[in-house]
């Protein structure tokens, strides 16, 4: 900050560069004030702050009273807290359980400045505030970052995060495909991703949003490039929902792409080479981790790929007892009942259609997930299998959660479903994923190139779990006999609301709104927006700050109720306030409740 003051490199500032740089750090300070902090700071009484002097100016500045003051509420001398009164903050303000003592001495370790401190074991307010601005400060709790969460449970009790038209770094009209699509999303965690593929020269198929004036990229280069990046982040499976509008003999081309280029981990059996009578989980053996699956049309049934697996019935093992035996036998039966003539007719002639317009090559990639049309959830439950999936745009599904919530719940508690946002949205923008979610659907797909509230909330619920891409869905959308609907509130298992309390202290140092004139200074205000089912959906504001972007101080409690705690997610915006037009957004944080560490 000195340096970028210091506008003639004499290295000392006067009033007028310090003047300046407090504009460029977004404060607006009383001429008066500022000259006093200047001149209690110019000890050498030569009219300018050079090196020590600027620092001690920088600290009157940053100097936190809030923070200070809540030091002093634990600290008896107000200038130091012994390990003790470190431990009572931790168990009164932090409600830190078990090991506070041991926390207290890492955190003294961590985070103290002074070595002469840090060997009286006690922590200055220096250490604090840098304790406070730390990690382990954070709303968000630290146990859930890591991998923390069941991953052994079949693929549909999971949230996935999942994109469209990945290839697209723009519109979806004119905009630029990349392979770089397909990197960023890889790197945020994606593990379900959109490959539109279509006949190119030379026999080679291309990727690129079709009848529109979007550019192309080779299906190699895009197959290469999930190969190097798809578990740099996550080792969990990776599902690619293959959009196949090629000739027959360019699908033959996709298959042989596919093996020679994923190999082993691009998966082509059951993993227990048997017909499934549920979803594999992320972390199946005999390969645990690190495969692909790919997601698209099939011929036929999963059987007739199965070497001599036939039309029988899984058979049950010893141990399969109780319910679970129960449900795989009921799941076997659908799987073995015969169609009616009328039916079976339909099923070969559909079946024809399928060997015409599909490369057997190609179908026979396609084991977990094919995708099939919807034809209601009482045709799903009797015809359909765990290992089928079927694609609604966000209105067919608004429709489905509005009119069928439970049947909608219930389905997806046991078959996987693909929702898209609506070919109207050309500018690639977004839907609410957050309704998709209430209703138990895996595979949200959003337009992952196009910052917003949309995809902050996406973010935020893929923020936990080691970043691994996956969620586990709470155990009552996990029940294929669950009553729950996300719009009825006479369904839900509620113990009553849980009250989420936030105390909104202070900022510091927020950054300016981008494009802003040089001595603009914002009006900052906080905004707190819960995300959940209908009846659970609020925000609430404090009031704005004028002029101050540097530290602003707000000093207001806002409360929520929440109904469905297990599903809500938690929104921080800050905006600039703006009384002749909207507000300018300065910055977002989201995470779901159940992440939150109270403190």
């Amino acid at each position: 900050w000195f340096q970028k003051a210091d506008k003639n490199k004499d290295g000392r500032m006067n009033f007028k560069e310090v003047q300046r740089l407090l504009k460029m750090m977004n404060v607006d300070m009383n001429e008066d004030h500022a000259m006093r902090l200047f001149q209690a700071a110019d000890k050498s009484e030569s009219g300018t702050l050079e090196g020590e002097e600027f620092v001690l100016f920088y600290k009157a500045l940053t100097q936190r009273e809030e923070v200070l003051s809540l030091f002093q509420d634990f600290s008896e001398d107000g200038k130091k807290l012994t390990l003790l009164e470190l431990v009572d903050f931790l168990q009164q303000e932090q409600l830190e359980g078990e090991g506070t003592e041991e926390l207290a001495m890492e955190l003294i370790d961590k985070y103290e400045p002074s070595e002469m401190a840090k060997a009286r074991h006690v922590l200055s307010a220096d250490g604090f505030l840098m304790y406070l601005c730390s990690p382990e400060g954070s709303i968000f709790n630290p146990q859930h970052q890591a991998l923390w969460q069941d991953m052994t449970q079949p693929l549909c009790h999971y949230f996935i995060s999942s994109s469209h038209n990945t290839y697209l770094l723009e519109d979806q009209i004119r905009g630029q495909s990349s392979i770089e699509g397909y990197i960023r999303a890889l790197k945020r965690g994606c593990r379900c991703l959109e490959v539109d593929c279509w006949d190119g020269p030379n026999g080679e198929p291309l990727v690129y949003h079709g009848h529109t004036f979007t550019s192309k990229i080779p299906f190699r280069e895009v197959v290469s490039t999930l190969g190097k990046y798809a578990f740099q982040v996550s080792d969990y499976p990776v599902i690619l929902s293959l959009e196949n509008h090629c000739s027959v003999e360019q699908q033959d081309v996709l298959a042989q792409q596919l093996k020679s280029i994923l190999g082993e981990q691009l998966l082509m059996a059951t993993t227990d080479g048997r017909i499934p009578t549920q979803l594999p989980s992320p972390a199946t053996p005999p390969s645990p981790t690190l495969h692909f699956l790919l997601k698209g049309k099939k011929i036929g049934r999963l059987e007739d790929t199965l070497d001599g697996a036939g039309d029988d019935a899984p058979e049950l093992s010893d141990e399969d007892t109780g319910a679970e035996a129960e449900e795989e036998k009921r799941r076997a039966k659908v799987l073995a009942k015969p169609l009616s003539p009328s039916g079976e007719a339909e099923r070969v002639s559909a079946l024809q259609k399928d060997r015409e317009s599909l490369a057997q090559a190609l179908s026979d990639c396609v084991i977990y997930c094919k995708s099939v049309s919807f034809q209601g959830f009482q045709e799903a439950r009797t015809h359909s299998r765990p290992s089928e999936i079927s694609s609604f745009s966000e209105a067919k599904a608004r429709k489905l959660i509005r009119e069928s919530g439970n049947e909608f719940v219930r389905h997806n508690a046991w078959q996987l479903t693909r929702i898209y946002p609506s070919g109207m949205r050309t500018d690639s923008s977004n839907y609410n994923p957050q309704e998709m979610w209430n209703a138990g659907c895996q595979i949200v797909a959003l337009n992952f190139q196009t910052a917003g509230a949309e995809m902050d909330l996406n973010d935020g619920l893929f923020s936990q779990n080691g970043h691994c891409g996956y969620v586990l869905k709470p155990s009552f959308m996990r029940d294929e006999g669950t009553l729950f609907n996300p719009s009825d509130p006479s369904t839900w298992e509620s113990h009553g609301p849980v009250t989420l309390t936030i105390q909104v202290i202070s900022g510091q140092q927020l950054p300016k709104v981008a494009n802003s004139k040089d001595e603009a200074v914002i009006d900052p205000l906080v905004r707190v927006e819960i995300h959940g089912v209908p009846a659970d959906q609020a925000h609430q504001e404090t009031k704005y700050i004028e002029n101050n972007g540097f530290n602003p101080r707000w000093d207001e409690t806002l409360q929520f109720q929440l109904r469905v705690p297990e599903l809500a997610l938690v929104r921080f915006v800050v905006e600039d306030y703006d009384k002749t037009s909207r507000n300018d957004f300065v910055g977002q944080f989201t995470l779901p409740f159940a992440n939150i560490k109270p403190g």
